[in-house]
């Protein structure tokens, strides 16, 4: 391979990697500036937001353990196949959400997931609760609040056989109800409806909002998003915390769609009537306390208003989904209640159209197999199979290329100051022979955006959290908790970050290395050094990264190292018996 064909590979290479390094490396923590919110809207806009900041009060001055809040308000109980939980009465408000069959870690006293929790909680929780209400333009309509205490049947409880039905009269002529449903995997339904006993027409608007309290992503990796998040008019919208706090708020409009906050795994969202128009935002407000990531971050909708005249009742419906993002799950509801881009909530990345696909297929196999690591094996071998046409064609080409180097270099030597005449010369002997210089980039082209779609697949899919492989690996979408430097755990010493390199990484390194040799070396001795040193870059480079995307790069490098000797020693042999 001649040095300006060689030049682009070695570039394309480096930007792939300072690329990973930007996107997995942990960035520098920026000062983040409190910023209130401040836009003054119109009359209905204004009392929308005051009740959206007065949904997000912190109940306690010291935030407290969260079984003490819960214990603290009367409730009802949540029971499902899925959940564990309670709805508050105080305010009618969802904030006491567990999942029955996720633990936070493979640890065996480990602690189930917490998605929704009451506002005051003490971190390591992070209070998160969604209310719906009403709100009016009329400043002397009593509503009902957070602070309000709802009224259940004797006995209420909330299982998916059994809806719940709060009720609350305001005294001055408004009749409020609400019916709780929920099904058996992650969705409740809100029926709301406000009867008109008075003597004068009122005016109301349906709200929601999902409220979180603190930012989690405050300390970690921007890798992927975490956040607001919600498809309106159409189109995804995504919101960082740290957007929020420097923007204060983003306003949408929109005829339906759904919008909530989301985390690596799990989601929380409200989707309205999908042929209701609603005026949408994502909203920060830093208000009593010193820090920003402390803050209050928000995704809220009003409705369209309603003039509810003496005698007449007005009915609101909203879902709520509270879950893992499993992406069958979230099909299965985009098809259900004609939810636009639902699966959109997962973080596929730029190769959407090679993610979500990869995803179903590995569910697939690892259902129908038993084995999620089993299962990225056999998609390895099937990726090659389906790619093996040309990467026969490239391995033959470098098999040549290979032959061709020793008539390469008396090229360059020949004619070592002519250097158009040399790039002439070798273009004639490139033609003759029929090989392609740029050979030993093609594979490498191919698996970028396989790549990429996998690291997604495996670092954000609740489907493969927690999934073992052998041996020491536990969960294949964090990295190989092995070190090097502590003699993979027989010194007890707490190395720093860039120190990791877990025995997997390592492998990865040595296979990278084997398939180097079998390629056809650069001529000139600075990017022959460079090349080398490419497999010590990327072994450290992937020590951080999921565990079971190592694997998959591991294997595939043996698989084509396999590939590419068979080749060679075949070109050989063909070459001896002609």
């Amino acid at each position: 391979m001649n040095n300006n064909n060689l030049l682009p590979a070695l570039i394309l290479s480096m930007l792939i990697l300072f690329g990973f390094q930007y996107l997995y490396v942990k960035p520098h923590q920026e000062a983040l500036r409190t910023q209130a919110i401040a836009q003054q809207l119109q009359a209905s806009k204004q009392e929308a937001d005051k009740q959206a900041v007065a949904a997000g009060k912190i109940v306690s001055d010291t935030p407290r353990a969260r079984a003490d809040i819960v214990t603290a308000t009367p409730r009802v109980t949540l029971t499902t196949s899925q959940f564990q939980g309670s709805v508050n009465l105080q305010g009618a408000r969802l904030d006491d959400v567990q999942l029955v069959n996720y633990r936070e870690s493979v640890a065996s006293d480990a602690g189930r997931v917490t998605l929704l929790s009451p506002a005051g909680s003490a971190q390591p929780v992070f209070p998160t609760y969604a209310d719906v209400s009403w709100l009016s333009d009329q400043a002397d309509l009593v509503l009902p609040t957070t602070n309000t205490m709802w009224q259940a049947e004797k006995g209420a409880k909330l299982t998916p056989s059994m809806p719940l039905r709060l009720t609350w009269d305001n005294g001055h002529g408004l009749q409020f109800e609400r019916v709780i449903t929920v099904d058996e995997r992650s969705m409740f339904t809100l029926t709301d409806t406000v009867r008109n006993t008075g003597k004068d027409s009122v005016h109301l608007f349906p709200y929601g909002a999902i409220a979180r309290q603190g930012n989690p992503t405050a300390r970690a990796a921007g890798a992927i998003h975490e956040g607001g998040i919600g498809v309106l008019g159409g189109t995804l919208e995504e919101m960082k915390y740290k957007k929020l706090i420097d923007d204060g708020k983003k306003l949408y409009e929109s005829d339906g769609g759904w919008l909530g906050i989301t985390d690596k795994y799990w989601l929380t969202a409200l989707i309205p009537a999908q042929d209701e128009k609603i005026d949408a935002e994502f909203a920060f407000s830093g208000e009593g306390v010193t820090d920003p990531n402390q803050g209050h971050f928000q995704a809220d909708f009003r409705g369209a208003g309603v003039t509810l005249e003496p005698g007449a009742s007005t009915q609101h419906m909203v879902r709520l989904f509270v879950g893992p993002k499993s992406l069958r799950q979230l099909d299965l509801y985009a098809e259900q209640y004609n939810i636009p881009h639902f699966d959109r909530a997962i973080d596929f990345g730029w190769f959407y159209f090679l993610t979500k696909p990869f995803l179903y297929l590995l569910t697939w196999l690892g259902n129908a197999i038993g084995h999620a690591g089993i299962a990225i094996l056999i998609f390895t071998v099937a990726l090659k199979l389906i790619t093996l046409p040309l990467s026969l064609k490239s391995n033959r080409s470098m098999a040549r290329m290979k032959e061709l180097q020793p008539e390469i270099k008396r090229l360059q030597e020949r004619y070592a100051d002519d250097k158009l005449r040399q790039n002439q010369e070798m273009m004639e002997l490139f033609k003759r022979e029929k090989v392609s210089p740029m050979s030993g980039c093609v594979p490498m082209l191919i698996q970028i955006p396989i790549f990429f779609a996998l690291y997604k697949v495996l670092y954000v899919s609740i489907e493969l959290r927690q999934a073992p492989f052998f041996g020491w690996i536990h969960d294949m979408s964090v990295p190989d908790t092995t070190n090097l430097f502590t003699l993979f755990g027989l010194v007890p010493w707490q190395t720093p970050a860039f120190m990791h390199l877990g025995a997997w990484p390592l492998l990865m390194g040595c296979s990278m290395f084997l398939q180097q040799r079998l390629s056809p070396q650069p001529m000139d001795k600075s990017q022959a050094q460079m090349f080398m040193f490419m497999p010590i870059m990327f072994t450290f480079m992937l020590s951080g990264m999921p565990a079971g995307l190592v694997i998959y790069w591991t294997w595939s490098n043996l698989l084509s190292i396999a590939q590419q000797w068979y080749i060679m020693r075949h070109a050989g042999h063909a070459k001896k018996a002609g």
